[in-house]
């Protein structure tokens, strides 16, 4: 049974969570992305929660800016360094003192994940045993490809779209029309995971609390989009190693069919994250979780045990 609660931190943030599994068992933690929220892992904190499947406590909040989670106004308060806080803290009151076994993010969800494994050690980990990274570009890749590729470059355009002051206004309009794109075909039919009653769910999300702005404040608190003539974006910035190892085991899922996240962000990626399982799935798009849920819980079982 999914659980809906309100976890104040003690740095004054609230977040809206959604959880299964007895408190005080071994710790899952999901981090979803844009423009989504934390009932995407609905299917997984059911199948992670059960006795016959490790009998996690699960708990998949939803980020700062999104449904009833707290949504400052300002965009410095969506930089990374709030985000890995939030999480922390998160792991720390849920897991009772003991690091997470395992977190698990998504897009945007991977930002803070990865951020919060750079700080770990292997041999001590403080808040997480294991991460588990979903189509979600390490930031050293995404440097690189954003500085280097032209293609990338052509697929994060839409970042510079989002970072514009009237971008949550026009996603927002006509009943969200820019973003159902994201999921429909060349024929604008949506794709059959998309169905009216996950509509709805989407449509609930985008509508209440801070809607869309909040989301797009992530976009405008990162350097790490396409450079533009009167914006270097992320050919600013210079990222030390020591800021881009992670030490901890890491799975690594990624939908082939990604427009916007293109094969070539894995290239390398071994020289920052040594102890790496990479899993491609051929048929899957960004949409990963939705697509192939049993393919995702196949995969991220089979690491949690390894």
């Amino acid at each position: 049974m999914i659980e809906t609660s309100l976890l104040t931190l003690p740095h004054g943030i609230s977040l809206d969570c959604r959880a299964a599994g007895e408190p005080g068992r071994p710790l899952l933690v999901f981090l979803h992305g844009f423009p989504e929220g934390a009932f995407v892992w609905d299917p997984l904190l059911a199948h992670f929660s059960r006795p016959e499947h490790g009998g996690y406590r699960c708990v998949a909040p939803n980020l700062r800016g999104y449904a009833g989670s707290s949504a400052p106004a300002e965009v410095e308060a969506y930089r990374a360094k709030h985000l890995i806080a939030d999480i922390a803290t998160l792991i720390e009151i849920e897991g009772r003192g003991q690091p997470a076994e395992a977190l698990v993010g998504h897009d945007w969800g991977g930002a803070p994940a990865w951020g919060l494994a750079n700080r770990q050690s292997a041999s001590q980990p403080r808040h997480l045993r294991r991460l588990a990274i979903f189509n979600s570009p390490h930031p050293g890749t995404f440097a690189r490809e954003l500085v280097q590729n032209p293609a990338q470059q052509a697929a994060s355009a839409y970042m510079n779209f989002l970072v514009r002051p009237d971008a949550a206004e026009m996603m927002g309009a006509d009943d969200h029309a820019r973003l159902w794109r994201w999921f429909q075909d060349a024929e604008g039919r949506f794709v059959p995971w998309m169905n009216a009653a996950t509509r709805d769910q989407y449509r609930a999300l985008w509508r209440g609390g801070p809607g869309l702005a909040a989301g797009c404040r992530y976009y405008a608190a990162s350097p790490l989009r396409p450079p533009r003539p009167e914006d270097p974006a992320a050919a600013a910035v210079t990222l030390p190693d020591a800021m881009l190892t992670v030490e901890v085991p890491t799975l690594v899922l990624w939908g082939m069919q990604d427009e916007a996240l293109l094969p070539s962000l894995l290239d390398g990626l071994e020289r920052w994250v040594p102890h790496m399982t990479l899993r491609r799935l051929p048929e899957a798009s960004h949409w990963l979780v939705h697509e192939q849920p049993e393919r995702v819980i196949s995969e991220l079982a089979a690491f949690l045990t390894a």
